[in-house]
């Protein structure tokens, strides 16, 4: 029973209110109609961000990683960019290579300086080198959108499953940096996908913890910022080897279910492969519970097999040491069962133990044994994420030669010397002494109308509240507290909320609070919980807590869909929608440079010889957009008539003259949401 609840912890046998002619039909067609819907979800999520993509211009980081990621294709050198880990821009790198850009690789001056150069003056196609440059990072979310169905079908059942991929692949967030050529997306996918192959290791470590470090060393080798993810999965790694033996110990070797007389089998997710006929004496048990329908079935069959069965059950209630006494009261020793640590370690290592010679669990040896087996699972994670991190920066120059384009700054104290003791590649450890020297820089944040130098330690929490669809906050809300309050969730409430709660707090003591980009793990993991809300609930309620997951997973596909194509603009009702977002947040959260294109299309349609003012901020060019254009902070304020074009972020941090030509102008509308329009 044990091995059961770790993983399935949702039944999924059908109510007994739904009428049976309509489940039996819904069974008959499940084989296709899951594949269906879960298509569905994604053809519309690849649907929103390919549409996404395809208009939006360069926002302000991605000319630096695409110049990098090209950089990687002709030079194979660490030269641009080393604040990142190289596996997210080798990501990239599989778009550009199809794109076959011109790349002049002597071209002096800053990351950024090379990434525009890449983009607009090297004889390339913006429009068409981005698309690439974004799709390998369309797929890689779309791949992700399948692990968070994955891993809550096995907490909660395909329903749950189906909830948690609908909230994924309609959060706006989610599509907006899912369809950019950035890192914030694969790295918040990779931290996902380790943790829910640290859960599965619960059943088979030797197989899903290497490939859970596997996943935790991509995240690291995508972003730094994933690092406080390490000891947290180590850990979690440990509680699922020291399960998976619990597991072993209660399970016996056939696989059956012990004591239930069913001969239930589950596969390595959790589902039920096989359900036999119940027996008579099972079956007369029905819903009385476990420990009546064990004790019924153990009465069935004949006399050695009733033997082994009441020695089972009495062994899961009384513990080890009196089963063998009591087996060695009941009959020969030929008829004897063996117990499930020696089922698990093998006849040979059974006989051991019969001689005396190896330990028994429960005493201080097989105790010292799990102890070291959980440490060692927790160790093979640790190495695994390390050896990506190496791999990576090997696929880049597989002699490492690290040349910075930029000065790397010093770190000295206690951080300095940790980060020299880190076992990572000498480029890796000189990006972290770049994150460094940005955090000790003071920077500009703007939060609900309010402007500050500085962080807030409560910005994150703050602008995912404006942030995230008000269903998907409910059922997450919800999700968390069942997987607390359950106790058949309780098992798996460490997975989902100490990977993100841990994340989250070391994001918020950061220097730089420009956007949820920083925080885009938590819609993930959110996604996930929130498929525990309707697990939760109690039978008698189930049709109701049904009802209103449906009708909460619908209003964030409305609200979602409500705000197509401005994705990277979007907030919630509560707070007034996409329009009103750069009245609270700016930045990445608002305006990111990415409407410049569509900026360029309404000045097409205003009356010609219209003068044109622009303050724009991002990476594009705007004259290659055919905008004329002068900046009016260069004039007189008097000499400034005709059009005003001002990106949102630049009218949050508005102060002097700018904020005087903005008060004294006519507001005639925006663009995406991101860049406002006045006239003078």
């Amino acid at each position: 029973m044990m091995a059961r609840a770790q993983h399935l912890v949702l039944s999924r046998t059908a109510p007994a209110r739904v009428p049976a002619r309509l489940y039996a039909r819904v069974r008959r067609h499940r084989r296709w109609l899951v594949p269906l819907l879960v298509a569905l979800l994604l053809a519309q999520m690849a649907a929103a961000m390919v549409t996404t993509a395809v208009r939006q211009t360069p926002t302000i980081d991605e000319p630096v990683y695409v110049a990098t990621a090209t950089d990687y294709l002709h030079e194979h050198r660490i030269r641009y960019n080393p604040e990142h880990p190289p596996l997210g821009k080798l990501l990239i790198e599989a778009g550009v290579a199809v794109a076959g850009p011109h790349y002049d690789p002597s071209y002096p001056g800053t990351q950024g300086d090379v990434g525009r150069h890449l983009l607009y003056e090297s004889g390339n196609d913006p429009w068409r080198l981005m698309l690439w440059a974004r799709l390998p990072v369309i797929a890689l979310t779309l791949l992700c959108g399948l692990v968070a169905f994955a891993f809550a079908r096995e907490l909660t059942g395909t329903a749950g499953g189906l909830v948690a991929l609908a909230l994924y692949s309609f959060s706006p967030d989610l599509i907006a940096h899912g369809s950019l050529a950035t890192l914030d997306m694969p790295a918040a996918g990779c931290v996902l996908t380790s943790t829910w192959l640290v859960w599965r290791a619960r059943r088979r470590p030797a197989l899903y913890l290497p490939l859970a470090g596997a996943a935790l060393g991509a995240a690291v080798a995508t972003k730094m910022s994933t690092l406080p993810a390490v000891p947290v999965l180590m850990g979690l790694a440990v509680v699922s080897v020291l399960a998976a033996g619990r597991g072993r110990a209660a399970t016996p070797a056939d696989g059956t279910d012990s004591g239930t007389g069913t001969g239930r089998r589950f596969a390595h997710g959790g589902r039920e492969d096989d359900t036999p006929r119940r027996t008579v004496p099972s079956a007369l048990a029905g819903p009385a519970g476990g420990r009546r329908r064990r004790a019924l079935s153990a009465l069935a069959g004949p006399a050695d097999g009733r033997r082994r069965k009441v020695l089972s059950l009495l062994a899961g209630m009384a513990g080890g040491r009196r089963y063998e006494a009591l087996s060695s009261a009941v009959g020969p020793a030929g008829s004897r069962q063996r117990t499930d640590e020696s089922a698990d370690v093998g006849p040979a290592q059974d006989g051991r133990q019969r001689r005396g010679l190896a330990p028994r669990a429960g005493t201080a040896g097989g105790r010292w044994r799990r102890v070291s087996g959980a440490a060692g699972g927790a160790g093979v994670v640790g190495l695994v994420a390390v050896g990506v991190v190496w791999v990576s920066y090997l696929a880049v120059d597989p002699r490492l030669r690290f040349s910075p384009a930029e000065p790397v700054p010093a770190l000295h104290g206690l951080r300095g010397r940790l980060v020299g003791l880190l076992p990572l590649p000498p480029a890796y450890r000189a990006g972290m002494r770049v994150q460094f020297a940005f955090e000790d820089q003071p920077w500009q944040g703007y939060l609900f109308g309010h402007l500050y130098t500085g962080s807030r330690w409560y910005y994150l929490p703050a602008a995912l509240l404006v942030k995230t669809p008000l269903g998907l906050l409910a059922l997450g809300a919800a999700g968390a507290v069942a997987l607390v309050a359950v106790r058949r969730l309780r098992p798996a409430a460490p997975y989902l909320l100490l990977p993100p709660g841990v994340l989250i707090a070391a994001a918020m003591t950061g220097a730089r609070d420009f956007g949820t980009r920083y925080a885009l793990f938590v819609p993930v993991f959110l996604a996930v919980t929130a498929a525990c809300a309707p697990a939760g609930a109690p039978w008698p309620g189930r049709r109701r807590t049904a009802a209103v997951t449906a009708a909460l997973v619908l209003w964030t596909a409305v609200s979602s869909l409500r705000t197509y194509p401005y994705y990277l603009p979007y907030a919630n009702e509560a707070f007034g929608g996409p329009a009103q977002t750069h009245r609270l947040l700016h930045d990445s959260n608002v305006d990111w440079g990415q409407d410049l294109g569509r900026l360029a299309d309404r000045l097409r349609r205003e009356p010609p010889g219209e003068r044109v003012w622009l303050v724009y901020k991002g990476s594009g060019v705007p004259s290659y957009y055919g905008i004329r254009a002068a900046d009016p902070r260069d004039v007189p304020a008097d000499r400034v008539h005709g059009l005003l074009a001002v990106s949102d972020s630049a009218v949050a941090k508005a102060r002097g003259k700018l904020a005087e030509l903005i008060t004294s102008s006519h507001p005639v509308g925006d663009v995406g949401h991101s860049i406002s329009l006045y006239r003078r």
